[in-house]
């Protein structure tokens, strides 16, 4: 008689309560959730006399006092708490983050009641970016293993007074296998696609540059570049200059699997803009996660996390992510952007 802990693994579902799956007639298998989320300016109250935080303080244009604050940290705590739990109870194992003012934010964050319990650790450096904000990744020890991390300033060549959010490389192992992580958040669109397009690009060679390191060291390394990219997976930065491709059949050496480019295809966004939904929250993994060897962890299946709590109800803006500030009015939402993870398998013998 099966425990209460043995389930059936199914290609179409994944229906379990526990991130090992047992089958008495099918193969069974070990899972692991990897997501990213921007957490949309989660600011702490206090004055950074190094950056550009003055919407955030307490006499600031958005009010941002300990409420606000503590208000911020409840609903980004309540997300991250939800995120992939129908597929593990610990939810998410390693998750990106992005618009963070400092480590402080984080270390409040993963305080929180629904997140205390799991015990996230904390990867972060600062970032030269004038609003101050930060990329930072989060990660329960019981499922990753960190090794070493480190983080890469982008240098524009043309314009070497720009300064943007630096990224973030952590390498560890998950469940004993290495694995590097790449956190992102490129520049943004601002002044229009096409004339900003050109610092996505240096972003993205950035990115590339790193990968291809960790190729050289290891051909078959397993890597995960994630973030909010600003640019959707169509566009030249991610198909040309990261190389990552839409479809595993037309993957050719060193190119990369963009998990998120199915839901683009199909409409499916993280965030709208002008009734038109994008999808720049991505998740680009290497070849060796995209093999059909599970003997070691792969790619199942990947994810935009889009529940009904987490967008506008009502408005011009119905169905968009619900913000925490729209128009200079405090909505105390969630994000403008909604997550995204992904599910790694491998079978266990």
């Amino acid at each position: 008689m099966k425990s209460r802990f043995h389930i059936v693994f199914s290609a179409l579902a994944l229906l379990y309560f526990q991130p090992v799956i047992f089958s008495q007639d099918k193969p069974s298998y070990k899972v692991t959730c990897v997501g990213f989320y921007n957490l949309e300016n989660l600011f702490d109250i206090d004055d950074d006399p190094l950056t550009n935080d003055s919407e955030y303080l307490p006499d600031g244009a958005n009010k941002w006092d300990s409420t606000k604050y503590v208000n911020k940290l409840l609903n980004m705590s309540t997300v991250i708490a939800d995120l992939a739990t129908d597929i593990s109870p610990d939810g998410i194992a390693v998750l990106g983050v992005a618009e963070i003012e400092n480590r402080k934010v984080l270390e409040d964050l993963v305080a929180m009641p629904l997140l205390q319990k799991r015990g996230y650790k904390i990867v972060h450096y600062n970032s030269p970016d004038v609003r101050g904000v930060d990329v930072g990744m989060l990660y329960q020890e019981k499922y990753f293993k960190l090794k070493n991390s480190k983080s890469y300033r982008l240098v524009f060549p043309n314009d070497p007074d720009y300064f943007t959010r630096d990224q973030l490389v952590a390498t560890g192992e998950m469940d004993g296998e290495p694995v590097s992580i790449i956190v992102a958040h490129w520049p943004s669109r601002r002044g229009g696609q096409a004339a900003s397009e050109p610092n996505r690009i240096e972003a993205a060679k950035l990115g590339r540059k790193i990968i291809d390191s960790l190729l050289a060291e290891n051909p078959a390394a397993k890597i995960i570049l994630m973030g909010d990219l600003n640019d959707d997976p169509i566009n030249i930065s991610i198909t040309q200059y990261i190389k990552a491709k839409g479809k595993i059949a037309k993957m050719a050496d060193g190119d990369m699997y963009n998990v998120m480019y199915d839901h683009y295809k199909s409409g499916n966004g993280t965030l709208a803009w002008n009734d038109a939904w994008n999808l720049f929250d991505q998740m680009i993994v290497s070849q060796a996660l995209v093999s059909t060897d599970a003997s070691s962890y792969v790619f199942h299946q990947s994810y935009v996390y889009n529940k009904e709590y987490i967008k506008q109800q009502d408005g011009n803006y119905v169905g968009y992510p619900k913000r925490t500030h729209a128009g200079g009015v405090y909505l105390n939402g969630y994000s403008d952007h909604f997550p995204v993870y992904m599910v790694l398998k491998k079978i266990v013998n």
